[in-house]
């Protein structure tokens, strides 16, 4: 059995990416491939910190916030769209509750497109707690 070298070439060639891309996806699927999770916390912080029963204001800007890290998370995980609704529809499964993460996100579009938006505790906390569970589900908190 003689083997022409250019079919042992293309054989060794096709061997090394299939390697190469069982070892990227076992990578990128154990978190090897993951974000830099102080870096995400020390922002977390940051967010739940500047919540105040005292100031109703903090409310909104926590929101925006949480969301802004959280399309930051999406990008950084490298996750498919152009804007952050196609990311979120990517990580459809990733959620561990997609509809609470979908409804802190139209929370979020309701501050920055209308004016009369009123953002309760009760609204800011439940949007807060959708934002972590939706980071921890990446894997950056």
């Amino acid at each position: 059995m003689t083997q022409n070298p250019a079919s042992f070439f293309l054989l060794v060639s096709v061997l090394i990416v299939a390697i190469i891309l069982v070892v990227y996806l076992t990578m990128s699927r154990r978190g090897v491939l993951s974000l830099d999770s102080q870096k995400y916390q020390t922002k977390w912080l940051e967010i739940e910190n500047s919540l105040s029963r005292e100031n109703p204001q903090s409310y909104p800007m926590a929101i925006l916030n949480a969301d802004k890290l959280l399309d930051l998370a999406l990008k950084e995980r490298h996750i498919k769209g152009e804007t952050m609704g196609e990311r979120m529809k990517s990580a459809q499964n990733i959620w561990t509750n997609a509809n609470h993460v979908w409804g802190a996100h139209k929370i979020r579009n309701q501050l920055a497109h209308e004016t009369d938006v009123h953002v309760t505790p009760d609204i800011a906390l439940r949007s807060l707690s959708a934002y972590k569970q939706a980071l921890k589900d990446l894997g950056a908190i």
